[in-house]
């Protein structure tokens, strides 16, 4: 089995030798994997196991332009990514949607389960096509998979096997829409388990909020709001080893806010003080806190508080 990691990198950066191999059909890739002809132009559901990269393939980095759905088990064995190893014993699942960026590792894992490949073309005029783009797990990273309990597992699976069953039978009209409808049933059912996920795993991110808020206070009251401007999601998510759509489905589940949420919380928290504290004029306040125009931070300040700077201020005198 090779490992792929995912890693996104804007193409136009790239160096020649890193542009990655783009992959824009299912069966030109599973000939690059030793695989047969897939049974359906559009999808295709392969044995883990049965993964054998050509050589030349190694070490290199590929965009795939469709979906791919893991189900990955490793008996004892762990995935490598970064200087960690993520753990797959329980087996667990992880999403990957097109134009993604991911480098072919060495087939040393050894790892086995099921991957689902979905062009985006099968679902286009189904109403799975527009609400795949609200499941974030699409943007999670693969140490932020999704760890599932035997039950879960055995639906996942069954989800997996009926989409197999349609896939061997002769297509006609009825193939794409089913073949969609298990897909999008499969994508409910991961959400479900995520959310369960964020709620059984919550003594392991106890802290959360704490390193949220400590990371925020320090990030306004050092000074490099002024010099470095609003932090945003992407810096807080890096800070906390989260991936930004992971930590904002976490958070919401936590608390109900997103972590776009919480940044602004915090910097009214840190206005509020400076404003009623302080003789900083308003503008100076918002340039203390990132913003380069005042008018911004104002309209921002109003719509969180029902108060512009000024009239909160006045309050305190």
């Amino acid at each position: 089995m090779n490992v792929l990691s995912k890693a996104f990198i804007p193409l136009f950066i790239m160096k020649a030798e890193d542009i990655p191999y783009i992959y824009n059909s299912i069966s030109e890739f599973q000939r690059d994997m030793s695989l047969p002809k897939p049974l359906h132009p559009l999808m295709s559901v392969v044995r883990l196991e049965d993964i054998q990269f050509n050589a030349e393939r190694i070490g290199t980095k590929i965009a795939l332009n469709f979906y791919k759905i893991s189900f990955i088990e490793g008996g004892n064995r762990k995935i490598r990514y970064g200087q960690t190893y993520f753990d797959f014993d329980e087996g667990g699942l992880f999403f990957i949607s097109p134009g993604q960026v991911i480098s072919v590792g060495s087939p040393t894992e050894n790892l086995c389960g099921l991957t689902i490949y979905l062009h985006p073309d099968l679902i286009r005029n189904h109403s799975l096509g527009k609400k795949i783009k609200d499941y974030g797990f699409f943007s999670y990273s693969i140490v932020e998979a999704l760890h599932l309990s035997e039950k879960e597992k055995n639906i996942i699976l069954g989800l997996f096997h009926q989409i197999q069953m349609e896939l061997d039978s002769a297509i006609d009209t009825f193939s794409q829409e089913l073949l969609a409808s298990y897909v999008e049933l499969l994508l409910d059912y991961s959400n479900r388990f995520y959310t369960r996920q964020f709620i059984t795993r919550k003594t392991a991110h106890n802290n959360l909020l704490d390193k949220l808020d400590m990371l925020l206070s320090d990030y306004f009251q050092s000074g490099k709001a002024l010099h470095n401007g609003l932090p945003t999601v992407q810096f807080v998510s890096e800070q906390l080893n989260f991936s930004s759509d992971y930590l904002s489905d976490m958070l919401r589940t936590y608390t109900g806010q997103s972590t776009q949420q919480h940044i602004h919380n915090k910097l009214i928290e840190v206005a509020k003080e400076l404003i009623s504290t302080s003789n900083l004029t308003i503008a100076e306040v918002a340039y203390q806190l990132g913003f380069e125009h005042p008018q911004s931070f104002t309209k921002l300040f109003k719509q969180k508080t029902d108060l512009s700077p000024m009239v909160f201020r006045h309050s305190f005198n």
